[in-house]
């Protein structure tokens, strides 16, 4: 006996259904596995940036103590910690939070340094270095104002990033 044709199409609209069904199971489950590798991508992409952070942090802790101390001058000290938070990933508006660092380097950055100021005449050098001793009288104050609230800035980040990395 033959079915009626009816029943030849339900059954075919059942098999399409059904494999519509197991695409879209499979396709949704793609799409989880993918979302949970972004999310780690974005985690491990985070905790770099930290660990990043955290090694310029250490740094700028030492050369801050070394110029506390006097061990550091204070164009060095600028100069380095200019560009250290600079490259901050995690950190914005540093620039307005300690300004007479970054104004100093902006002024003395121009200047050659090692083997380019050994090029120069003595009469130069001793020019360059009146300008930035010039600058650095004009600025000391200031400049040890932002090294102190730098100091605790470091610090107060430091234990940040350890905190988010525990």
């Amino acid at each position: 006996m033959l079915l009626n044709p009816w029943i030849y199409l339900a059954l075919l609209a059942l098999v399409i259904i059904g494999v519509l069904a197991a695409i879209a199971t499979k396709l949704l489950r793609q799409l989880k596995q993918q979302t949970l590798e972004q999310e780690q991508q974005k985690a491990a992409q985070q905790q770099a940036l930290q660990q990043h952070d955290k090694k310029i942090i250490s740094s700028v802790v030492i050369i801050v103590r070394a110029m506390k101390e006097e061990q550091c001058d204070i164009a060095e000290g600028c100069w380095r910690l200019s560009v250290l938070l600079d490259s901050l990933k995690l950190s914005q508006d540093l620039h307005v939070q300690f300004p007479a660092i970054f104004k100093f380097y902006e002024a003395i950055k121009h200047m050659p340094i090692l083997a380019a100021r050994k090029k120069l005449d003595k009469k130069s050098r001793m020019k360059l270095d009146f300008e930035r001793m010039k600058l650095e009288a004009e600025m000391a104050d200031d400049i040890r104002k932002d090294i102190e609230l730098l100091h605790q800035y470091a610090n107060e980040r430091n234990s940040m990033l350890s905190a988010a990395s525990a």
